[in-house]
């Protein structure tokens, strides 16, 4: 008896920034990761982004359990770039818990 066994290819694109998007959608492969790790249900994610699928859902969790150490390092990743660039424009715009007060104060007048 020969037994064909096929690998399931992750259903995720890379966009242009090199963001992973889940499947046809938008939804970031962090936001599904994250999901899953606060306890969301596959079914319960795709109620949230419901530009996602099931298979799709349950596809990214069963890769995610399966290479837990490459997809960690990538959230790792982003989530340095997200930082650096929150540096990078609070730099730019200043102190704006001062600008913050003055509406305040501008409002209770």
């Amino acid at each position: 008896m020969n037994v064909m066994i096929q690998t399931e290819v992750p259903p995720l694109q890379q966009d242009s920034t090199g963001a992973l998007r889940v499947g046809t959608s938008r939804v970031l492969l962090e936001l599904i990761i994250r999901a899953f790790q606060d306890g969301a249900t596959p079914e319960a994610i795709v109620q949230r982004y419901s530009t996602t699928t099931l298979p799709d859902i349950y596809a990214v969790i069963a890769y995610y359990l399966c290479h837990r150490e490459d997809i960690e390092a990538y959230l790792a990743e982003r989530e340095q770039q997200a930082d650096e660039i929150r540096q990078r424009l609070e730099s730019r715009q200043g102190d704006l818990g001062e600008l913050r007060r003055r509406l305040l104060a501008r409002r209770s007048a």
